[in-house]
């Protein structure tokens, strides 16, 4: 495939200092892959990855960073050869430039962003649009925060990527949970209902089981993709995907 300034981002989601996955982002549906994150963010940087994406899990349900020194390790380990970005709990500026400071190129911030798109503006005036993104995790058809917690308040998908546009948002990842961890393909449906917005950069999540994902992906207008358990478990090899 030619994936020219499309981004493919191995996932490495950090839960009690392990590296794990979880099924359709619920906690008692977990699978850890590993005990050294940073010996798996190595792998994926030898394999030819531009991105990694990190999540801590720990800091997305309780709100307060958990993983600081891993993530600063796992930084350190791979800077040189591929960028960082850093998701969850970021729910405040000082978070959010904590996480930058230490070496990240792109935080991703949800909870707060959907609770007060003012707060996205803030963050995109003071570090610029190419270091923030903005996480759409969509179950039901509806964008939730708060560690997709069940029963989480909801807002429409298309309604949050309009306002946080209008704020200066230019990078939205948008993950379908019912998918999540799954292997049951990418929800393109849900692209194809926000990319003709056209109001931004949208890297899918969730689902992607095989290299032929990641083409429909891309072939539909995305620009981006999120890999996980797809790579833990040998479906999808990321030194067989065109970069």
């Amino acid at each position: 495939m030619d994936a020219s300034g499309f981004e493919v981002l191995p996932a490495i989601d950090l839960r009690g200092g392990r590296v794990v996955r979880l099924r359709q982002g619920d906690f008692a549906q977990e699978t850890a892959y590993s005990d050294d994150p940073v010996a798996v963010a190595r792998g994926f940087a030898d394999a030819g990855a531009r991105w990694i994406h990190l999540v801590d899990l720990d800091a997305a349900r309780s709100g307060s960073p958990a993983h600081g020194d891993t993530i600063r390790a796992i930084v350190a380990a791979v800077g040189g050869r591929c960028a960082v970005e850093v998701a969850g709990g970021l729910r405040s500026p000082d978070a959010v430039g904590a996480i930058l400071a230490a070496g990240a190129r792109r935080a991703v911030i949800g909870t707060a962003a959907l609770r007060d798109p003012s707060f996205a503006k803030h963050l995109v005036l003071e570090h610029g649009p190419d270091r923030i993104a903005v996480a759409l995790d969509v179950r039901d058809g509806l964008a939730v925060g708060y560690g997709w917690s069940p029963g989480a308040a909801g807002v429409r998908p298309a309604d949050t990527l309009t306002e946080l546009a209008s704020r200066g948002v230019t990078t939205f990842e948008v993950t379908a949970i019912d998918r999540d961890g799954t292997l049951a393909g990418p929800d393109l449906s849900l692209y194809e209902r926000l990319l003709p917005l056209g109001l931004g950069s949208i890297i899918a999540s969730g689902g992607v089981a095989a290299a032929g994902d990641v083409e429909a992906v891309r072939r539909i207008g995305c620009t981006g993709v999120i890999i996980g358990r797809a790579l833990y478990d040998g479906h999808i090899r990321l030194d067989e995907l065109a970069w």
